[in-house]
C-alpha cells in the first residue's frame, strides 16, 4: 500500500531524514518507534504534504504523492491525526467530527459515518454537543482520531495518541486502534510509549537521528535487547 524511498527531509542545513525506506502493507498496523527529533513526526508531515521532500518516493497503492498538493493527498485516502489533537476549541464535537468529512458529499454516508465513530467511542456520543475545547484529554484525543476518521481513509497516520494522557486512557485508546484496523483501516503509528506500540503493530521501524536502524515485527523488536535497552527500560 505505501511505499516510501530514499526519502530525504531537510530544515534549512539540518537533514531531517536520511534517505529512509519503510512499507506499511495493507491491512497491518505499522509503527514507527524513536526518540525525541528522531524524525518521525517530519514523516508523517512528509507524506500528507506538509513538509517538502528534497528526494525520494513516497507512493500509495503505486501512485506518488510528493508533489501533489495537500487535499489531493488526502483525496487518495489518507487522514491524519496530528500531535497535541488540535480539535477546533470553539466548536462542538459533532461539528468537528462534520469538518472531518468536508471532502465529501454523501449526507446519508456522513451520517451513517458519525454513528460509526460513535460506536468505537461511545463518550463522543454522550458530548456531541459540548463544545471541543471542554473536553478531557483523552476525550479531545478521541475526538482528533473521530475526526481523521470521517474521511473514510485507507491509511490511518496516528502522531503520538497517547501524549499526556493517563495510563487508563492510553489502554483505550490502543484498544480503539486494534478495533479500527480490525475494521479495515491500516495504521501508521508514531509513538514514544513503544512498549504499548510494539505491543499492537504487525510491523515495526526504528528511527535515530533520520535514518532507519533496526524493523522486524512488533513481537520481534518488543524482545529484541538493544530496543528494550534503548526504549522500554528493560522491562520484558
Amino acid at each position: 500500500m505505501l511505499k516510501i524511498e530514499n526519502l530525504h527531509v531537510n530544515y534549512g542545513g539540518i537533514q531531517a531524514l536520511r534517505g529512509i525506506s519503510l512499507e506499511v502493507p495493507d491491512g497491518k498496523i505499522v509503527t514507527l518507534i524513536g526518540a525525541n527529533g528522531a524524525g518521525k513526526s517530519t514523516t508523517l508531515r512528509t507524506i500528507t504534504g506538509l513538509v517538502k521532500a528534497a528526494s525520494g518516493s513516497v507512493k500509495l497503492d503505486g501512485e506518488e504523492l510528493l508533489g501533489k498538493s495537500i487535499d489531493k493527498i488526502i483525496a487518495t485516502g489518507i487522514a491524519m491525526s496530528p500531535e497535541g489533537r488540535r480539535v477546533f476549541p470553539d466548536m462542538t464535537v459533532l461539528e468537528n467530527l462534520k469538518i472531518g468529512a468536508y471532502l465529501r458529499r454523501n449526507k446519508a454516508e456522513i451520517e451513517q459515518d458519525i454513528q460509526w465513530v460513535y460506536s468505537l467511542f461511545p463518550r463522543l456520543e454522550e458530548r456531541s454537543w459540548q463544545v471541543a475545547g471542554t473536553l478531557s484529554g483523552g476525550e479531545q484525543q478521541m475526538l482528533a482520531v473521530g475526526r481523521a476518521l470521517m474521511s473514510r481513509p485507507k491509511l490511518l497516520l496516528l502522531d503520538e495518541p497517547s501524549l499526556g494522557l493517563a495510563p487508563l486512557v492510553v489502554q483505550d485508546i490502543f484498544n480503539i486502534i486494534r478495533e479500527i484496523n480490525r475494521q479495515g483501516v491500516t495504521v501508521l503509528l508514531i509513538e514514544q510509549n513503544a512498549n504499548m506500540a510494539l505491543k499492537i503493530a504487525d510491523l515495526a521501524y526504528v528511527l535515530e537521528t533520520g535514518n532507519i536502524t533496526m524493523s522486524g515485527t512488533g513481537a520481534e523488536l518488543l524482545a529484541d535487547e538493544r530496543v528494550k535497552e534503548a526504549y522500554l527500560g528493560k522491562q520484558n
